[in-house]
């Protein structure tokens, strides 16, 4: 399922953009948000890799994508995209370590 996610995120970020009118105002940066979220969260479940490390891995993904878009004549690179990116999958492991803190209901 990783895999899938990374080949789908890959293609929406690197294929032409296509507009589509949604009405959402920084649908973009919204788009970006989720996808490392949930890049995050398939992580931490597919691998046993230590947080730091899947944070790491994601951090390099987010910024090679920026810069093959830098070079794409149809994209253009986005420090804000960027910020984004690592702000969903810090948002992830922020809510996992606050849901392993959480005590446990005593019976």
């Amino acid at each position: 399922m990783l895999l899938s996610a990374l080949l789908v995120v890959s293609y929406l970020v690197f294929s032409q953009p296509v507009k589509v009118a949604h009405g959402l105002p920084h649908f973009d940066k919204i788009s970006h948000f989720a996808a490392f979220f949930g890049l995050a969260a398939l992580l931490q479940l597919a691998s046993g890799i230590k947080r730091r490390w899947q944070l790491l891995l994601l951090s390099y993904y987010a910024g090679l994508i920026e810069v093959i878009q830098y070079y794409l004549p149809y994209r253009s690179a986005e420090w804000l995209d960027l910020a984004a990116d690592l702000s969903g999958a810090c948002l992830f492991y922020l809510l996992l370590l606050m849901a392993q803190q959480w005590p446990k209901p005593s019976h």
